[in-house]
């Protein structure tokens, strides 16, 4: 697999260890947004194997496939954040379109038998106003990201069809649980609260997302690994819509409950800011083909998850500041103080 250090790839490492006699072979470059912390306790497991290295190196790509023998492939690695495909797109690019393309030539050349490319639901573009997206929806990407994940998919269908490569596509939605970078929606805002500073929420906040718990996640992906049709794209959702501003209002209570600190001091903290430019409304899929083909289904509520991920960050505080830099300072002044490059 790649890109395991990174939040849901680390995940469903896990879960592969405890609940299969798989071997995990972990290649992963290590980026801001990848950590071995991650996998502390995965190190000590004979049946786990880390590689450093980017996947658009074809070569190490093809060495490591040469020695591995992969029977299957579950491709996490990408850049994931839209705020900074906005400010950069390049290693997007770089990563999410060459980078699969160089996955995809050696599972050809190496014969591996299952093919998964982990994709997103923002491939569909904005939801608002309409019914939630099926897996043959056109897609509308949105952001530089969004479009790079788009060019992805298409890459691994082209593949199937042209070169038989045994290809899957998994696409969820906004994951969130332990672990994730202080970047994403709810542990900026639990990292913020902790450090009383400002809860930025973009525009009206009213922005919608389906959340679905990253243990559910990982769980679904590898039902679709063991089980999913070749060819096929699956939809993977929670079915639990919340707006930005919800969520944020949600966490000041979670985060008051858990820690003791004041529920409308923290409140006070919420602070509208610039919305980025072509955000989407919502986002919104349908999973009937993930239910009635490969029996999966959500368990986490939101409410249960979310509460979870407050205590998982109050007990890890050490971990959330080890992940923060100097670069993580500076793509935080760009969004959210200097209105993506302009300063009030």
């Amino acid at each position: 697999m790649t890109g395991g250090c990174g939040f849901i790839g680390s995940h469903f490492v896990r879960l592969i260890l405890a609940r299969t006699d798989w071997r995990v072979v972990n290649l992963d470059k290590l980026t801001y947004a990848g950590s071995e912390e991650r996998l502390t306790d995965a190190q000590a497991n004979p049946r786990y194997h880390f590689v450093r290295g980017d996947i658009a190196d074809r070569e190490l790509v093809d060495r490591v496939f040469r020695e591995e023998h992969p029977w299957g492939v579950v491709n996490f690695a990408a850049e994931s954040h839209v705020d900074r495909s906005i400010l950069d797109a390049s290693p997007f690019l770089q990563t999410n379109i060459i980078g699969v393309q160089a996955l995809l030539e050696a599972a050809r050349a190496h014969g591996v038998e299952r093919f998964v490319q982990i994709s997103t639901d923002e491939v569909y573009g904005d939801a608002h106003g309409r019914e939630p997206f099926y897996e043959d929806s056109p897609l509308a990407p949105s952001s530089p990201y969004a479009a790079s994940k788009a060019a992805a998919d298409l890459l691994c269908l082209a593949s199937m069809r042209t070169y038989r490569v045994p290809v899957l596509i998994l696409r969820s939605s906004n994951n969130y649980g332990p672990f994730q970078f202080p970047e994403k929606l709810i542990p900026l805002m639990i990292r913020n609260a902790l450090a009383g500073e400002e809860l930025p929420v973009y525009g009206d906040g009213l922005q919608k997302r389906d959340w679905f718990f990253v243990e559910d996640n990982a769980q679904g992906i590898l039902r679709g690994l063991e089980r999913g049709r070749l060819g096929a794209i699956y939809n993977l959702s929670a079915g639990q819509e919340r707006t930005n501003l919800e969520v944020v209002r949600q966490l000041c209570r979670l985060m008051a409950e858990e820690s003791g600190l004041d529920r409308g001091k923290l409140q006070q903290l919420i602070r509208s800011v610039a919305d980025r430019p072509g955000h989407d409304r919502r986002y919104a899929v349908h999973t009937t083909r993930m239910r009635e083909e490969l029996g999966w289904r959500p368990t986490t509520v939101f409410e249960q998850g979310l509460r979870q991920t407050v205590r998982w960050y109050l007990e890890h505080r050490d971990w959330m500041r080890k992940v923060e830099s100097d670069e993580y300072r500076r793509y935080y002044d760009a969004v959210y103080r200097q209105a993506w490059g302009q300063r009030s």
